[in-house]
């Protein structure tokens, strides 16, 4: 799991716990079965109405993989492209296919294959590109979806606490209702403000920052390819792909040729 968002979260659901119960407050008032039906329940309901039933059937898909999938480092990439390049000029791309069981990803075994069919380096950059868009693409409807939810929450959470109102109203002629009567109509509140900004509003974001790495790393993968197909030399691929790196960083990305 990703380690900032796994710390983040406990972190985040610490302070609340250590806010609640410091001064000897009851942690059960805050467990409110109805708050959270009408918070959560709620906001994928809207969520829904918003969006497809693909859509939202895909978010976890992305968010799963979004904190589980690993990518790997721009040296490594590079190592492994400049390792291509050589078997490619050595051996020829057939030999490429001993390579595909060790390449991991799926974009770059898809571009691996494309060079072991001999497809042409324009038609491997027009599908490799069609491939990148598309990933934009859903991981833009992920975080819309989640930016979505984020601003749904805290108005939900402003329902339930209208609804725990007008019920606390109604019963003004019994006075010792009112006060558990707030403190309900406010968990409300709580719920929705709390889940917004530690979850689904932070969850877009890192999805954003995934979705653009993930993305200049398939860009990457297709330069090298491109190079590869071309016969350009194992130095020529990895001078290629250094171009994505920044000019401080390219002496800490320096593969063997």
């Amino acid at each position: 799991m990703d380690l900032a968002t796994f710390i983040g979260v406990l972190l985040g659901l610490g302070c609340a716990v250590i806010g609640v119960v410091a001064d000897g407050g009851n942690f059960g008032l805050f467990f409110q079965i109805p708050a959270i039906t009408i918070v959560v329940g709620g906001t994928i309901a809207s969520t829904m109405v918003h969006f497809s039933m693909g859509q939202v059937g895909s978010l976890w898909v992305i968010i799963k993989k979004t904190l589980f999938y690993k990518l790997p480092t721009e040296q490594d990439l590079i190592q492994k492209m400049v390792n291509y390049s050589a078997v490619n000029r050595r051996d020829g791309a057939l030999a490429l296919e001993q390579e595909l069981p060790k390449a991991g990803d799926r974009f770059l075994v898809k571009a691996l294959r494309m060079v072991i069919d001999g497809e042409k380096p324009d038609a491997i950059k027009e599908q490799l590109s069609m491939e990148i868009q598309n990933l934009r693409e859903r991981h833009s409807d992920g975080k819309k979806m989640l930016e979505f939810m984020g601003g749904t929450c805290p108005a939900f959470g402003m329902v339930g606490t209208l609804i725990g109102l007008v019920q606390m109203f109604s019963n003004m002629e019994s006075p010792e209702k009112i006060g558990a009567g707030m403190a309900v109509a406010l968990v409300c509140t709580f719920y929705g403000a709390f889940l917004a900004n530690l979850f689904f509003l932070p969850m877009g974001g890192k999805l954003g920052i995934r979705s653009k790495k993930e993305s200049a790393m398939y860009e990457m993968i297709l330069e090298g390819v491109t190079g590869i197909v071309k016969g350009d030399s194992p130095t020529a691929v990895r001078e290629r792909m250094n171009t994505f790196v920044s000019e401080r960083h390219r002496e800490d990305v320096k593969p063997k040729v």
